[in-house]
């Protein structure tokens, strides 16, 4: 087994301004490796509505990171199916599950973004919001994108823990890769254009520049945290925000 010791990643979780108002923790949870044959990387947020969205979203990143690293990449598909399977039964059995049953899981309710990546070849896989990014060639002017989902409101989404959260995952296969980007919903507002067709250089491209130069990673995970805290960040969107960056 060959660590991934060439790909460099960073994240920041930002707890927003209207949980923050609350005493609520950030519903957000991200979860990354590089120490197994694939790197695997993982964003949750965790509903407003639900009890313990961030239980829910936490569980499915340790999960779904501990499953998928040494995986056969032709096989990825269903190990994805199968992990989140197996985050949804340690939910049904979860000590604040007093249900013990399916509809008791939906107290845990938390979106996915999700990648895995091995030897030039990834897989975004997604349920609800959020969205990703892979930029292939020289430039950031060809990519890949796994967009948001949302319900028949702007404001309803998908999540791993409804029944029917097998109709609502979606796969996007992607080939030589040279950075990735993901984010929670409260970041999509910022690294897009509202046809989530074009990307927003003027948020993404100097993000890329300066963690591409800055060999301290204390200091490039700060800088990262403090993008997505500005007073206007905040403003803009009251939103916990999540944002992972992979350079390959």
């Amino acid at each position: 087994m060959k660590p991934n010791t060439k790909i460099k990643a960073l994240s920041a979780c930002v707890t927003g301004p209207l949980h923050k108002m609350r005493k609520m923790p950030c519903q957000d949870y991200c979860k990354y490796s590089s120490k197994g044959e694939n790197f695997v990387g993982i964003i949750s947020d965790g509903a407003g509505s639900a009890k313990y969205g961030r239980i829910g979203a936490k569980i499915l990143c340790e999960t779904l990171v501990d499953l998928l690293q040494n995986v056969p990449f032709a096989e990825i598909k269903p190990a994805i199916i199968n992990s989140i399977e197996i985050a949804r039964e340690k939910l049904l059995f979860h000590r604040l599950n007093s249900a013990k049953n399916s509809r008791g899981i939906m107290s845990f309710a938390a979106t996915l973004v999700g990648v895995v990546y091995h030897n030039d070849k990834g897989v975004f896989f997604h349920i609800g919001d959020g969205a990703a990014l892979a930029f292939m060639g020289g430039s950031f002017s060809k990519y890949v994108i796994s967009k948001p989902e949302n319900g028949a409101f702007s404001c309803e989404t998908y999540f791993y823990t409804m029944d029917d959260w097998r109709d609502c995952i979606r796969f996007t296969f992607f080939d030589k890769a040279h950075t990735i980007m993901m984010m929670s919903d409260g970041v999509t507002g910022f690294s897009f254009l509202p046809n989530f067709i074009d990307i927003e250089p003027r948020f993404l491209l100097p993000i890329d520049r300066f963690l591409s130069k800055e060999s301290t990673k204390k200091r490039a995970s700060r800088a990262l945290y403090n993008t997505l805290s500005t007073e206007k960040a905040q403003k803009l969107n009251p939103d916990d925000k999540t944002f992972l960056w992979i350079k390959l």
